[in-house]
């Protein structure tokens, strides 16, 4: 086999560091493990990249593509519909919160951000508000890559060299408590801080030209940011009161992350549209989604209206039946009952690693949580760039593969380690992460 790096250009990746070594081949996946080219066993500790939340190894998934790929292999949603895609729909909208009752197929999380903000742009114009095509969204938070969904997103190191992106993007506080204490004295507070930051952007930009907010139920960029007690709730009273759509961007949060089939629900609120991909099919093909309310699709039931946007394989006959399928294990299984049993002793498990003097903060819910590096625990000081490029891309990264454990160890805002296993994971995969992070992150601070 050629070495990966003659002829795969892989993203988000710098290529050179793989100039003198071999680049890590996965070659077969078996619940909550994969395997290397090598025979060596991982645990995924980040489900692939979020997704992969029935485990891997799924036979009825993949039989469930084979059968469909017989049968119909592809057909367009373009003034055409095929049985999968209807069935889909009906199963999300049977699922989603309040009156998001409209499906609107997509490949995948930045295509369904991306129909978000022009369906949020298209309504406004045709309900007699041009004016309104504004985003408001939150410091470092991820959104997507292409050019809309990279508008949105709050991470300056990964927009810069696509600028001038799409204008009207506006960025807010996230709702990292651990680094902004000084903006209320208890979470409540902090949160009602926050969440006002959204409506005084608002104002700041004038109401008749803001379409909507973007936030993720939990934020990932930055190690997991919870929402506050009471957070979402003024949200989304802000939202209404400047009648402005609240996108709930649940690419990752959706599907039994948070211990429901929506983040939305978790927390008690409801969104205008929610944006969601991933573990729609736990990987076994793609598929993301805009799951919008009745309400956004009644301009274009005049009899000339239409939604000009579409792409060529969203609601791919195999993808939904995959989909469907994927669906069903998580009832059969209940997946999501699995997480709000087991959430609890995960966060405990990971709360263990609190002893250690590099760890300086274990945040998150269900089966998603980011555990925040520093170098002084009392006063709570970062790493600077340059000993946060030693520590991550240096060792961390590279020290816990071979250990034996697949996470992602990033500094999209400060140092973290972040977790997403499998929803089917239990105590003894969370034992498993807790010592061998324990190990990895004894050994990261012995370095320093």
């Amino acid at each position: 086999m050629a070495n990966a790096t003659d002829h795969l250009w892989m993203h988000f990746t710098r290529m050179a560091s793989y100039s003198d070594g071999e680049v890590p081949t996965i070659v077969r996946g078996e619940g909550a493990y994969v395997w290397d080219s090598r025979g060596r066993r991982y645990l995924d500790g980040l489900a692939g990249l979020f997704v992969v939340n029935a485990g891997h190894g799924r036979t009825e998934l993949a039989e469930a593509a084979a059968k469909q790929a017989g049968e119909l292999a592809y057909f367009p949603l373009w003034s055409y519909a095929h049985p999968k895609a209807i069935e889909l729909a009906e199963k999300i909208a049977s699922l989603a919160p309040g009156d998001l009752n409209r499906i609107f197929f997509t490949t995948g999380g930045s295509e369904a951000v991306e129909a978000a903000w022009k369906l949020a742009r298209a309504y406004f114009k045709r309900t007699g508000q041009p004016n309104k095509h504004k985003v408001v969204s939150r410091y470092i938070a991820y959104h997507g890559t292409s050019m809309g969904a990279l508008s949105i997103t709050g991470l300056p190191g990964i927009k810069s060299d696509f600028e001038p992106l799409v204008p009207g993007g506006i960025k807010v506080p996230n709702t990292n408590f651990y680094r902004a204490p000084e903006h209320g004295d208890s979470p409540e507070a902090f949160g009602r801080w926050a969440a006002e930051e959204i409506g005084r952007a608002i104002e700041r930009e004038g109401p008749d030209t803001v379409a909507a907010v973007f936030l993720e139920p939990v934020q990932n960029s930055g190690g997991c940011f919870p929402p506050p007690p009471g957070y979402f709730e003024r949200v989304r009273e802000i939202c209404d009161a400047y009648d402005v759509l609240l996108v709930s961007d649940e690419v990752i949060c959706s599907w039994g992350r948070l211990g429901e089939y929506f983040g939305a629900t978790r927390y008690g609120y409801q969104p205008d549209i929610i944006t969601t991909a991933k573990g729609l099919t736990s990987g076994y093909a793609p598929l993301g989604a805009m799951i919008a309310s009745e309400r956004l699709m009644e301009p274009f039931l005049t009899e000339t209206g239409m939604f000009a946007h579409g792409v060529t394989f969203g609601g791919h006959p195999v993808s939904c039946a995959v989909a469907l399928a994927n669906l069903e294990v998580f009832a059969r299984e209940d997946l999501v009952g699995h997480v709000r049993a087991n959430e609890d002793a995960f966060r405990s498990t990971l709360e263990k690693l609190n002893d250690l003097p590099i760890v300086g903060d274990v945040r998150g819910d269900g089966y998603f949580y980011g555990i925040e590096l520093v170098k002084d625990k009392a006063t709570r000081a970062t790493f600077d760039e340059a000993e946060s490029e030693r520590l991550l891309r240096g060792f961390l990264s590279t020290a816990l593969f071979q250990a034996g454990l697949y996470c992602r160890a990033d500094d999209r805002g400060d140092p973290v380690v972040q977790l997403a296993p499998p929803l089917i994971a239990e105590q003894q995969q969370f034992d498993e992460i807790e010592q061998i992070l324990r190990a990895v992150l004894t050994e990261a601070w012995a370095r320093l």
